[in-house]
């Protein structure tokens, strides 16, 4: 029986990463002998978050919503205003440039705004989630489908497939990986979205506890609220992998993946 190979296995470095990180992280207290009440020790951390688990758990749930919203919005509509732009370079011109304008925009700043005009509660939370989340799956959805070489479309056309069979079987097929690509950027900012709009107006989620926390100089319970703040984007980005492997196990980049892991 080999124990090295799952030790040493893929899925399993991630997980020693962090082991090292939170080695690291404590000898780095100790050897320069850094005060609590400015970086808190591994063990703290873990203890608050043991102790406050209910709490925690419970101001989850509403970041999680916001973040789920706002990455359901950013695909629902980022990726039909992609394909426009991709199709016409007349709506490219308009569009596109707006598209990035409203990028430079800090949402931090517009985000009390949704608070003025939709009230406290999960819109505001949302649409912060959505402005983050949105752009990148329009700049990487656009991307894709004009990456489809004009010589097999042409091709597909002298074969006689109608535009719905070229788009079913050539576009989308071709630029899938640019849109998943797009898509796993902008589920992790759908997060940091969230927590920007519970920073400017709401009364639960894990930004309510990070600023709570912050006022109260409670750092173990703001580290534990980054832990379960870094620990849903992780998930979510899994999520989205394992989806983009059951839809395309055709592509290179699955077959290398196979290829290391025999």
């Amino acid at each position: 029986m080999n124990l090295k190979r799952p030790i040493t296995s893929p899925a399993l470095r991630p997980l020693w990463l962090v082991v090292m990180l939170i080695v690291l992280w404590d000898v780095f207290i100790r050897v320069f002998r850094i005060p609590p009440y400015l970086i808190p020790n591994p063990l703290s951390v873990a203890t608050q978050l043991v102790a406050e688990w209910p709490m925690l758990w419970r101001e989850t749930l509403p970041t999680l919503y916001a973040t789920l919203g706002g990455f359901a919005l950013s695909a629902l509509i980022g990726v039909p205003i992609a394909m426009w732009i991709a199709y016409s370079r007349l709506v490219e011109s308009f569009v596109y440039p707006l598209l990035v304008f409203s990028q430079s925009i800090p949402k931090v700043a517009i985000a009390p705004l949704f608070v003025v005009w939709f009230g406290f509660g999960l819109v505001p939370k949302v649409i912060a989630a959505f402005l983050l989340g949105f752009f990148p799956v329009v700049v990487a959805t656009v991307q894709g489908f004009k990456s489809v070489e004009g010589d097999v479309i042409d091709l597909a056309r002298s074969m006689g497939a109608n535009p719905l069979k070229i788009f079913l079987k050539f576009r989308l097929p071709h630029a899938m990986p640019a849109i998943f690509g797009g898509l796993k950027v902008s589920v992790t900012l759908a997060v940091v979205g969230a927590v920007v709009g519970e920073f400017v107006g709401s009364n639960s989620g894990l930004g309510y506890v990070l600023q709570k926390a912050n006022g109260t100089f409670d750092l173990p319970l703001m580290f534990a609220a980054l832990v379960i703040l870094s620990m849903i984007g992780v998930i979510l980005f899994l999520v989205l992998e394992l989806i983009e492997r059951w839809l395309m196990p055709w592509h290179a980049s699955q077959r290398n993946d196979l290829a290391a892991t025999a």
